[in-house]
């Protein structure tokens, strides 16, 4: 099965996508689909000693969606792009997933419209996995759903467990949800909710988690909605950027701070390793009916080329089929808060987040759809383009 790679993705497209692309069909024998200019795409093989073959093929597409490009226009206007294409080799059945470090807004666009949802996910989220004190915490949602119900929590909680466990290889992955502190009263309405649910679910849910858990390996998976977690990761990324800097300055400073860190470089070594993005590639979109890993904007071949690492892991480890029986597994969630306080919480969130159909009458307005999402991948109406997501 192909990996379709959006080979003119990103701020560094063609070289670095084709680049990474060869280094990870040698070390991991994938078999790669080369989306985008044919042209430019054999150019980028030839100058790193590869031809067209079996293992890395080109599928041609005329256009390129830009980074700077609005994603809903994009998704409209540009029907022959190189990232719509390489979704439309996973919605055919040639390829099984995409990876792609182009327009983040127009990948989720794309991978919502084109593959649809798996069976019982309403949302799908951004998985991103951070480094911590020993190992690294799966976060999710990183940036997909700005706005959450307690239901969309609960499902990030079970596709973020299934993640660390199957594809991680956490035996018993602790599952906790960001909030402003570890009491039970503390969080949102939202929150409380999803609270009450996890913790009667057979999950190894430990509670609410503070923001320092993250990094301390307090948790393996960090449960949030897109918006709190893109802030969350965004600061990570600006802190590392930050200690990188002050570190730079404090050896150059002086011939002291130039021995030392002659001392200590194999440890600033073994350091920045454990903190380097490249190192994690890229971050699937868990919940869609097809494999999708976003990279980042300036991913190098490095990072790309573990992109497409990740992207072959999930296939091999059936990720998605782990998902669907997760979830199909579950029990009723309003019989789970049947009683006390968590069934009136519950009641009130269902009232006002997903109004029944007399509620929204007597209201004067349309009602919810009975499941909000979108269509199926073999759904043959129209395509809804999404509102724009979180960057």
């Amino acid at each position: 099965m192909y990996i379709a790679l959006d080979a003119m993705g990103g701020d560094l497209a063609p070289q670095a996508p084709v680049a990474g692309a060869v280094q990870a069909a040698r070390e991991y024998g994938v078999s790669l689909l080369l989306v985008g200019d044919q042209e430019k795409i054999r150019q980028e093989l030839s100058r790193n000693g590869q031809c067209e073959s079996s293992q890395l093929a080109i599928q041609h597409a005329s256009e390129v969606i830009e980074m700077g490009d609005s994603p809903v226009a994009a998704l409209r206007r540009k029907r022959d792009s190189s990232l719509r294409v390489a979704f439309t080799q996973v919605k055919d059945g040639k390829a099984g997933a995409v990876v792609s470090a182009g327009n983040s807004g127009a990948v989720l666009g794309l991978a919502v419209t084109r593959l649809g949802c798996l069976p019982d996910v309403e949302r799908p989220a951004i998985v991103t996995v951070v480094p911590a004190l020993s190992g690294r915490t799966c976060l999710v949602d990183a940036g997909a759903n700005v706005e959450c119900k307690p239901v969309h929590l609960v499902q990030f909680a079970i596709m973020g467990e299934v993640y660390a466990r199957v594809v991680r290889g956490i035996r018993s992955p602790r599952v906790g949800v960001l909030s402003n502190g570890e009491e039970d009263s503390k969080g949102t309405e939202t929150t409380r909710a999803a609270h009450t649910v996890l913790s009667r679910l057979p999950l190894n849910y430990i509670g609410y988690i503070e923001g320092r858990e993250l990094n301390n390996s307090g948790v393996d998976v960090a449960v949030t909605d897109g918006f709190t977690g893109n802030i969350a990761l965004k600061t990570m990324e600006g802190f590392y950027d930050f200690t990188q800097g002050q570190l730079r300055s404090l050896f150059a400073s002086s011939w002291r701070g130039k021995l030392a860190f002659l001392l200590l470089k194999r440890s600033f070594a073994d350091l920045r390793a454990s903190i380097d993005y490249d190192e994690v590639g890229g971050a699937p979109l868990l919940g869609t009916d097809g494999v999708t890993i976003i990279a980042h904007g300036s991913s190098s071949p490095k990072a790309i080329k573990n992109a497409i690492r990740v992207a072959h892991e999930s296939l091999q480890r059936g990720v998605n089929r782990h998902i669907t029986e997760s979830l199909q597994r579950l029990p009723d969630l309003e019989a789970l808060t049947a009683d006390g306080r968590g069934r009136k919480i519950w009641s009130q969130l269902r009232q006002k987040f997903r109004p029944t159909k007399d509620a929204a009458a007597e209201a004067g307005t349309p009602a919810a759809p009975d499941k909000i999402g979108p269509p199926n991948r073999h759904d043959t109406r129209d395509e809804t383009e999404p509102p724009e997501p979180a960057e």
